[in-house]
Formats: structure tokens, sequence, C-alpha cells
């Protein structure tokens, strides 16, 4: 093994870039919509095997790099979907925002090696807690981008559950120590090894959830509606019309349920052209409250993407503006001086893009009790979900996942929906534009959904709240504290060893 090792840092660089790099789309495979959680861990598991052939920092940082970027420019395939919708103007730009993507997120990667290089050399354990560092950085520098996390391999398996406790950093860490337990396995302590998979094997049977409960009579019922309108037509003056008849027609059959819920943005037209007069959706919702997506301008002329609640009175009763604007998407950063130069954002339509609100949740839902509300991207940020001392009765996404394809990222975002649930203990209603529609209950499961690509709805009952959650006490401060705790003492381990 010693003899491989050295042969593969002899190499040329190109040659160790395009070997990691293959080794992290290995990695990549663990997360939606393939959730081959094995081969992240034998991935990452046999990088931690290569890591100590770094020699020196730089070395480390772009052993770390590489890995990294064939890690998230295959996690983050979908990215180039949105410059896709109007191929025509921003087409071009999709190879380089998937470098882009792909080089910053193993950037975080990167500097954990230099770092772990430069403070305990060739300590894979350092370099792991490190790594769990940098996902936890990742999720919160330049308003952060928590997706594809290592944590977010789990979804699909009872360790899913621990995020009850540490939330999706505490299943990062359960990442790592899977990939160390590899790396002992081949180079240094079988037994350790051994055990250590051993316990997490255990771990995952002791929390697997198992099926859902049957549903009660008393349940309140909700109705997700999809309409299922492509991007490139959803603002089209000939289409519009046909996506809101659509949303009518299906809001209006079978038995009146308890609510319903259409998806982000479900209305072409702005709040400000139809809030006199919403006869349309009342009589349609036929006295159940609506929830629906759509955009508003404030008396400064100010642009938001918003959730309305439409009471049983056909009133708009509730608006939440959405607070997490998607930087270069609904909001262009310095937009004053892009807007110049004609740089106005993926969502545009409003010209140079959104405002974002400034009053959180959660809001009343007529008939349900109190609602979380989330729009789109703000579901990937598990430390933005507050709702003060009092529990809500539910979660509520509203998404328009048309921008993501049929691919990897429509199935990605639901994966981190159902981490949401697990980590507050809430059940979450989640409507999406073009699917992934789902209810998901409070330990994650799916109790009912609409496929992608699909035009539909489904009542669904509302499954009930769960126990409060250690995270949903406590969210990420006890798990940081102890990865810092952790990450100095092995430090010191290492100094002392050293001298």
């Amino acid at each position: 093994m010693a003899d491989i090792l050295a042969q593969f840092a002899a190499r040329p660089t190109w040659l160790r870039f395009i070997a990691l790099g293959f080794l992290g789309v290995i990695a990549g495979l663990g997360q939606a919509p393939f959730d081959l959680w094995p081969a992240t861990v034998l991935a990452l598991g046999a990088f931690f095997v290569i890591y100590p052939v770094s020699a020196m920092p730089r070395q480390a940082a772009f052993h770390a790099w590489a890995f990294g970027f064939g890690y998230f420019a295959f996690s983050l395939r979908w990215i180039v979907e949105p410059f896709l919708v109007d191929i025509a103007r921003h087409g071009w730009m999709a190879p380089f925002a998937l470098f882009l993507m792909g080089a910053g997120g193993a950037l975080f990667w990167g500097l954990a090696g230099w770092f772990a290089a430069r403070l305990a050399p060739r300590s894979v354990i350092f370099f792991g807690l490190l790594l769990v560092g940098a996902e936890v950085l990742r999720s919160l520098i330049l308003t952060g981008f928590p997706w594809a996390l290592l944590g977010h391999i789990w979804v699909s398996t009872g360790l899913a559950q621990a995020a009850a406790f540490g939330g999706p950093h505490l299943l990062t860490l359960i990442t790592v120590l899977s990939g160390w337990a590899i790396a002992w396995l081949v180079r240094r302590d079988q037994i350790i090894g051994l055990v250590t998979l051993g316990l997490l094997v255990a771990l995952a049977f002791v929390l697997r959830p198992g099926p859902p409960l049957d549903p009660r009579a008393d349940l309140p019922v909700v109705r997700l509606v999809q309409p299922n309108a492509p991007q490139h037509q959803k603002w089209d003056p000939a289409y519009r019309d046909v996506f809101l008849n659509r949303l009518l027609q299906l809001s209006g059959e079978g038995d009146v349920p308890d609510l319903v819920v259409w998806p982000e943005t479900a209305i072409a037209y702005l709040l400000n052209h139809i809030d006199d007069d919403l006869s349309l959706l009342a009589g349609a919702a036929r006295g159940a409250p609506l929830v629906f997506g759509i955009q508003r301008r404030d008396a400064e002329a100010r642009a938001y993407n918003s959730l309305v609640v439409m009471g049983p009175d056909g009133m708009a009763q509730s608006i939440y503006d959405k607070r997490h604007l998607v930087p270069f998407g609904e909001y262009m950063p310095g937009a004053r001086l892009l807007g110049q130069v004609g740089a106005t954002g993926l969502a545009r339509n409003l010209g140079i893009g959104f405002t974002p609100g400034t009053t959180p949740g959660p809001i009343d839902l007529p008939g349900i009790g109190a609602a979380v509300p989330l729009i789109c991207y703000e579901g990937i940020f598990a430390e933005e979900i507050t709702y003060g001392g009092d529990r809500p009765r539910l979660l509520l996404l509203i998404t328009n996942d048309a921008w993501f394809g049929k691919a990897a990222g429509p199935h990605q975002h639901l994966a981190q929906a159902r981490l949401r649930a697990i980590e507050h203990g809430l059940p979450m209603v989640r409507v999406a534009n073009t699917g992934i529609s789902a209810m998901i209950d409070a330990k994650g499961r799916i109790t009912a959904s609409l496929p992608l690509g699909r035009d539909g709805a489904i009542d669904v009952p509302l499954p009930p709240v769960g126990a409060a959650t250690f995270y949903s006490r406590w969210g990420d401060a006890p798990l940081i504290v102890s990865l810092l705790l952790l990450t100095f003492g092995r430090y010191l381990l290492t100094r002392r060893d050293s001298d």
C-alpha cells in the first residue's frame, strides 16, 4: 500500500487531478436521486487513505480541492438548468456556472486540507474534523449554500433521525466518521474500523422510524395542487391563464379539504392587480383557506416574492415575503453597479430583483394552526427556521423547482425538506410547481406525493406534530462548540506527539 501511495504522489499534477476528481464524482453518488451512500463512504475512505501522502500544505490543499471539485461539479450538475430556461440570453453562462460552483465548493475543502497539513501534518483525524468545519462554514459564509452537504447522503436511512439531535452537520460528522472507519480498515487498525462501522450500523437500526402511522380520522386534510408550469412558459401571456385555470380546476374538484396549497409564484400576475377581487380563487377554494405564491410590489415599488394566505372569506389574511433570496437569481449583489451593464439576474421579470422580507413567521392558517412559511431556497437553511417559544402545527414550503430541471435538483431539494421535518419534529407540507409535491411527516417520511412533470392534486391528512427535538431547542450551537473542542483537542495531541 505504501508503494502504491508513493507512486500516486509522484504522478503528474493533471493525472492526480483527474483521479481525485473521479473519486469525488463517486462520492457524489450518495446524493439524491441515486442515494448510494456506500459510494460516498467508500470514496471518502479512499481519500482519507490517500491524504497522508500530501507532504506539503499546498499539495494537501490541491488534493482536497480536486476531490471536492469532482464531488461538487457532479452533485450540483443541475445548476446549469436555470441558464437553459432563456438559453439565448443566459445559455452561454451554464458551463461557467458549473465550473464556478464546483470550484467554489471545493475551495472550502481545499482550505481544510491546507490548514490540516499546516497545523497537524498527515493527521487524517484532524483533517476530517476540519472538513466538517468547512461544511459548516460553507453553510454560512456569503449568505451560505448548504446544498449537497456530506451529511445529506443519509436522508433515506435511519441515520437521518440523528438530525433531530444535531442537524445536518451532525450527519456530516457521521459521514466523516464512516470514512475514517474505512481508512482504518485499510491502513491502520482493522478492529477500530470494524467496531466503528458496527456502532454506526447499530445506531441506524436504533434510530430507524419505521413505516408512517395510519392517519387518524380527525386530522385536517390538505390539498396539494401542482400545475406543472414549465419555467419558459410560466410568465408567457399566452400560457399564464392556462396554468391559472388549471389551478382553479384542480382546487375545485371533489370534497372540500381543510386547506388548499398552491406553489411558489403560482399566479403569474402581481398581487397588486388582483387583491381587490379574489373571487375566482375563493370560488375554487369553496370556503377553505388557500395558500398561494405570488409576486407583489409595495408603495415604494419594491418587489417581493410572497406567500399569501387567503381566508374562507376570500380576503388575504396574511402575507409572508421571502427573506433569504437567491444571490444572482432573485437579486444581484451590487445590483446598482451591475444593473448599469445590464446584469439583472435570472428572475428578472421585476427589474433588478427582489427585496428581502423583514417579518418572520409563523403565520396562521385558519382551522389548522400556526405554520412556519418557507419559500423555495429558504428550505435549505436549517439554522434559519425559527418560531419562538410556541411550537407551530407544521412547516409550509412552497417552491418552483421548474428552475432545476427534472434530474438531480428537485430530488435533492426534496431530501433537504425531509431533513427540516426531522430536525424540528414537525410535519411539512411541500408544494412544488412541477414537482415533487409531498406531505412529509415529523420523522421525514413521505406519506403522499405528486411526481415530477405532472399536473394534479392530492388530498392528504396532515400528520401529527412530533415531540420537540433537541435541535429545535438548541440549533447548531452544541454541535459547533463540540466540533471546536474536538478539533482543538486533536491539535494539542498532535503537537504533543511531535515534541
